[in-house]
This record gives C-alpha cells, structure tokens and sequence, in this order.
C-alpha cells in the first residue's frame, strides 16, 4: 500500500478567508452562482505536511513544513442521479516555488555552468512525482464527503506554462507517475476550462498597454471609436437590465449558429449578472459582473459579459452581430473592458480561451489572431485531470467522449463548418 507523505486532513468550512482573490472559478461568489445551476457546492478548508524544498526534499519530521489551502468543491449529478462526480476548478497549484526562467536559461549557457551546477533548478517538470502524488492523496482526504456514487474527482490544475511543448511534457510526466505508482490519475480527453488563453498585463499604464498591441489592433479600436461606435456598460441592478439583455442574447444566438458553439439559457446570464449586483449592493465582497454593448445608430453590433476580481478580470462571454463588422466594435469593446478593470484594480485581463498555437490550419486560427493581438501574455495550463473512484468511470468516460465527438466533430461537419 503507498504511503502517505502529506497527511492531509480537510475540513468543511461556511467562510472564505479571501472571498473575492484568486481564480473566480474558486470565489464562493461563483461556486454559489453554479449552486444554483445544477452544482452541489461544498468548500474545505485543507491543511497538509509538505517537504522542505530543500534540493531533497526530506520526508522525515525535521524536515516538513505545515500549508494551508482552502478550495470550493462542485458536484453534478448525471444519469437521472444515478452517478455523480466532483469537480475542482483551478486547484491545486505546485508546491514548490519555481525558479525564474531566466535563471535556468541562463544555468544552461556554458559560460554559467560552472558558477551555478550546484543550484537546484525547480521546475514543474522536477514537481511531477510530488504533485502527483499530493492530488492523489487529496482526493482520499475528500472521499468521505463526497456521494457514494461519485465515480471520479476531477481537476483543472492551477498550474501554467509559457509554451505548450513545456506543458505537454509536464502532463507526460503526470501520466508516467500515475502508472509508476498505480495513483489512477487519468488526462480528460475533454477540458472543462479552456487549457490555453492569453492575460493581458494591467498593472502598467494605459499607453504602455496600448503600445504592447498590435498596431492594426489599436489602429481598429481608434477607428470605432471614429466611425461613432458607441459601448453601453450595464450592471446586474439597472433598470434596463432586461432589455439590453434581450439585446445580448440576440446576438448570442446569431454567433451560436455562425461558430456552432453551445449557449445556456438567457436566464443564466441573467442570474450571474443579478446576483453579482445584489451581493455588492449588500455590501459583500464578491466579484463585479457586467454587461458591455457595442452599438451604431441603432444596430448592436456585438456584446461581451466581464467579470472583475481583486486579482485577474475575465472576458467570460461573447458575441458579435453579422452587420458592420467594419466597423470594428469587438476591438473598442475590449478595450473599454480593459480600462474598466484597470481601473478596478485587477492585476491582468484574462481572454480566456484560445487555440494553444499560432496554427493556421486550426479551425479557431481567427480567434487566436484576435485575442494575441492585444498583447498580452500566453499561459497553457495542463488541462483537466481525474482520479478514478469507480470502475465505471471508464464507460462513463466513454459516453462523454462520444458525445464530445458528435457535438464538436459530426454536426458541426452536417452544418458545414
């Protein structure tokens, strides 16, 4: 049997330390939104012995180090209730600090080698075997709260990459652990969150954000803002909530049928732009939810839902009309969001979600063009993650990889896209 290295123990708990830092996927705020949709929301707090990063890293008791984390925990019932499985978003991260990328650039360049052979160079890659072995060991800690139906536990690791050939080889190395020490952690061939995206940097000043884009992109934002494009910013409590609502779901249903993406039902929107508005409103430290319209004359041209945090803002969803494009308002649209949450004081936009390369041959190229433009910085994260806790897991794996395949692959092929 293997042993335990982290002793880890959790803990339910009904408060959040930081209720508005960190990924949103992990706020209350929006652990509470997907409560209301569907999700089961339970949020521990985990304390765990961690090895002294100490170019060893001992496991014996003079050499371990006390941590504490807190993580919100979703769970859906599928199959009429018959299965169920757990979700963490965003959770963990590595354990360890990793070394600077210039240092280790730098530790390889043969005049350095001897000035640093000696310096332990940490990097994701030399975390595998512990990160590995921490989510396995966490998903044990969490076994007794979770149902007894529940057929896996599945993350989406807080763990970020400057290229996909790095995060590739970081997943290789989860895989040939998880088989090395029988741990049943399984790559998803389906992500839930989208692996790749691109964070723009808001700390610094407005020209110098405008300067690290493209100059046909602040070439199209100057032209919109010409051509008269006028954006609307609108807040869960305003009265006219419904109507430029109505105004977005429009336009979400035309570009749902253009690109053949997925949408929810417009009161979903609706509740997450509500909710965020109320909460506030009583004074609570939650998220800032909005509504931004791009219109001309009387034609909405396009629409984007923002979320602001403490930390990170996100560009959560968005749409644009099939007249005037032109006219360019996804640009100004963006932009105006960016400023918004500079001045809001969140440290990076996040686009979220990306095709990982600059492949023309993706079905998606367009989007990355559109979203790099910006300037901002490439992350890859390592995509979702399961620990298997029922044998069934793998037929029902099956099932969601098949539907994966007809959604994605076979209708969008019957629709000619």
């Amino acid at each position: 049997m293997k042993n335990n290295i982290y002793s880890i123990s959790v803990s339910e708990i009904n408060q959040s330390l930081k209720p508005n830092e960190g990924s949103f996927l992990q706020t209350p705020f929006w652990c509470q939104f997907k409560e209301a949709h569907g999700w089961k929301y339970l949020r521990f707090k985990i304390d765990a012995k961690v090895p002294v990063e100490n170019g060893k890293r001992e496991c014996d008791g003079d050499h371990m180090e006390d941590r504490s984390y807190e993580a919100g925990v979703l769970i859906r019932s599928f199959a009429k209730g018959l299965f169920s499985l757990a979700y963490v978003p965003l959770f963990p991260a590595l354990l360890y600090e990793c070394t600077a990328e210039e240092k280790i650039a730098s530790a390889f360049e043969e005049e350095s080698n001897e000035v640093l052979i000696d310096e332990t160079l940490v990097t994701p890659e030399t975390q595998s075997i512990e990160f590995a072995n921490f989510i396995s060991e966490l998903t044990e800690a969490l076994k007794p709260y979770l149902p007894k139906n529940c057929i896996c536990v599945r993350y989406d690791p807080a763990v970020e990459f400057s290229t996909p050939f790095d995060r590739d080889a970081f997943n290789y190395g989860l895989k040939v652990v998880s088989y090395a020490d029988r741990l049943h952690l399984k790559k998803a061939r389906v992500d839930i969150q989208p692996p790749d995206s691109t964070q723009i940097d808001l700390t610094a000043e407005e020209e110098e954000i405008l300067n690290r884009m493209k100059s046909k992109w602040r070439y199209n934002i100057r032209l919109a803002e010409k051509k008269g494009v006028q954006i609307e910013k609108v807040s869960g409590n305003d009265s006219n909530l419904s109507e430029k609502l109505d105004k977005f779901y429009e336009l979400y249903k035309i570009t749902s049928e253009r690109d053949g993406i997925a949408i929810h039902a417009k009161s979903y929107y609706e509740d997450l732009l509500r909710r965020s508005a109320e909460d506030i409103a009583a004074g609570k430290d939650v998220p800032e939810v909005s509504l931004y319209l791009a219109r001309h004359e009387e034609d909405y041209l396009g629409a984007i839902i923002t979320l602001f945090s403490k930390t990170e803002s996100v560009y959560l969803y968005g749409c644009s009309s099939n007249v005037k494009r032109n006219l360019m308002p996804n640009f100004l649209l963006q932009w105006t969001a960016m400023k918004d949450a500079k001045a809001y004081g969140s440290l990076y936009y996040d686009m979220y979600g990306m095709p990982p390369t600059d492949d023309e041959n993706h079905p998606m190229h367009g989007l990355y063009l559109f979203k790099t433009g910006f300037g901002g910085k490439n992350i890859h994260r390592t995509g979702t993650w399961d620990i298997q806790l029922k044998a069934i897991y793998s037929l029902c794996v099956m099932a969601e990889n098949l539907r994966a395949f007809w959604h994605k692959k076979v209708l969008k092929k019957i629709r000619g896209r």
